[in-house]
């Protein structure tokens, strides 16, 4: 291929190698990069004032990048992959069914070596993608490439099993055994079986029982064989307690009744705990505790490789460690404390952050927060708890009325940040104040200032529950079982909480990080709302005048 800049006289039949804007006529406008040049496009790149363009012109030998990129993407698909029609030298791959991926990584790297013009991308491979899903483009990057390159190509693709190729799934039918421990709500259980079921919706598999049993080898046992006579032919086991050992309960059980373990342990996290188990046939899995959460973990690789009846042996599993750092796990508590003596929560450096920049828009024009019960203001009521509990400092963040609002309180006590976007929304007295907080601060419990029946004992025991060790990093309060405020934030979550936009809280994030959040019942004031002039009367409260 010859490449480089002609005379526009001279560029029939030659391709483009940058767009170029055509002079007047008929059709005015833009020669797109890789158009290829007719004797009528001539006149009119020279009357836009142009007198040489820089083109590409294929030579004997040479295919153009579209039937090079097309043949590339013939030669190395597989089952149940599409090839869309080339363009622009790129031709895509995409999933004809729900599965996962399989893809020869030493071929593929042999083959991006041919010719540095020759280039092919997938998914990572086992890689659980739905049907209609691109998994691999086939690119060509000059306008062509040599046809013995192409040849290499398509040998080498020929020389084995296709390059890229897609296992679906086999709808299955799983029965779950969940095992009981008295600290295990049912409304955990429950849930799991939901996550569970999401999970296995791609698939076409279905939940087809549903056992629970103490936390003990012969309740697991019998529940096995019940499975079995279900008609299972799959099975997926939760414990109650995190398997540790080939000797725990769970393993115990599997092999006595007559399964076979083939690997505890893997190394990717979160799924550190996973056990993978045959039993006849029938594939079996310990789900690690991660697996009750919907988030990606070790768990969801593994599931989705069994689905599509690819095997999963003990040295897939420990090949699994690099790129199996899937994230942060916010909850992972620190290393365990050596010796056999119990550990004593810390005393923690938790700051109070108060929130009264808002308009009281719903109040119809007064600040509800100048609003008295028992002959005191909302905001001196919100202020004095915080003051008189184990916070380690109290931040007050002002908007509206700022300096009637700083005239309620003592101003002295605490660190008063303005907020001067405040009618932008919740969010941005949020960003202000998190921004104000002493670097020390280990945590933040968010409190409202329209929430005058909150006091220092609620807050300290909010605070008496944050406990970074054991993975307790946001701590909500509830009512009758319903999540009311304030709200205890890590530091960990500081970042996110920054990143909230608009007159929004941070309810999405609890829902977010389950496996973080810790609920204290603590009573009707967590729940109380006075947004109106009707509820601040029904509380006993007084507008200002």
């Amino acid at each position: 291929m010859k490449f480089g800049p002609v005379p526009v006289a001279a560029a029939e039949g030659a391709f483009l190698a940058h767009a170029a804007q055509l002079g007047p006529g008929e059709t005015p406008g833009v020669l797109r990069k890789g158009h290829r040049l007719v004797a009528a496009d001539l006149p009119r790149l020279a009357a836009a004032g142009l007198a040489e363009v820089t083109v590409a012109r294929l030579e004997p030998g040479d295919v153009h990048e579209d039937a090079a990129a097309g043949r590339l993407a013939a030669a190395i698909a597989g089952p149940l992959v599409r090839v869309d029609p080339p363009a622009t030298g790129r031709a895509n791959l995409f999933a004809e069914s729900a599965g996962v991926l399989v893809v020869d990584k030493a071929r593929i790297d042999a083959l991006n070596r041919i010719d540095p013009g020759i280039t092919l991308a997938t998914l990572p491979q086992f890689a659980a993608v739905e049907a209609g899903r691109m998994i691999a483009t086939a690119k060509i990057i000059p306008f062509a490439v040599t046809a013995t390159a192409l040849a290499a190509v398509e040998a080498l693709a020929d020389a084995g099993a296709p390059m890229v190729a897609l296992r679906p799934y086999r709808a299955r039918k799983v029965a779950v055994i969940s095992t009981l421990l008295p600290n295990l709500k049912p409304s955990v259980v429950d849930k799991t079986l939901r996550v569970l079921a999401d999970r296995l919706a791609a698939s076409g598999s279905t939940i087809v029982a549903d056992r629970r049993v103490p936390h003990r080898a012969p309740a697991i046992v019998e529940a096995i064989a019940a499975a079995r006579a279900d008609g299972a032919d799959f099975i997926v086991i939760f414990g109650a307690s995190a398997v540790v050992d080939r000797l725990d309960v769970v393993p115990a059980a599997i092999e006595l009744a007559g399964g076979r373990v083939e690997h505890l342990g893997m190394p990717v996290d979160p799924g550190n705990l996973l056990l993978v188990a045959d039993l006849d046939g029938i594939p079996v899995l310990g789900a690690p505790g991660c697996a009750r959460s919907p988030k990606e973990n070790g768990f969801d690789w593994v599931l989705a490789r069994l689905l599509a009846d690819i095997p999963v042996t003990a040295a897939d599993i420990m090949a699994l460690g690099v790129g199996g750092l899937l994230m942060e796990i916010v909850s992972r508590p620190s290393p365990r404390l050596g010796g056999a003596e119990p550990r004593t929560p810390a005393r923690r450096n938790v700051a109070a952050l108060i929130l009264a920049a808002g308009r009281s828009t719903r109040m119809g024009g007064p600040n509800k927060l100048l609003a008295t019960i028992d002959g005191k203001p909302l905001i001196a009521h919100v202020v004095d708890a915080a003051g008189a509990s184990s916070a380690s400092s109290v931040t007050v963040v002002t908007g509206h009325m700022a300096d009637r609002i700083a005239a309620a309180i003592d101003a002295d006590a605490v660190t008063l940040v303005a907020n001067p976007d405040y009618a932008d929304g919740l969010s941005t007295s949020l960003r202000a104040g998190l921004a104000a907080l002493p670097d020390a601060a280990e945590a933040v419990i968010v409190l409202l200032a329209d929430m005058p029946k909150v006091d220092a004992a609620m807050i300290d025991r909010l605070i008496a529950a944050f406990d970074p060790a054991v993975g307790a990093l946001v701590v909500v309060p509830t009512f009758e079982g319903k999540r009311g405020n304030p709200v205890l934030w890590s530091r960990r979550f500081f970042a996110d909480l920054a990143a909230i936009q608009g007159d929004t809280g941070a309810r999405h994030l609890i829902g977010a990080y389950p496996e973080a959040v810790v609920e204290i019942e603590l009573g009707p004031a967590v729940a109380l709302d006075l947004d109106t002039p009707e509820a601040l009367a029904a509380a006993g409260g007084q507008l200002p005048a």
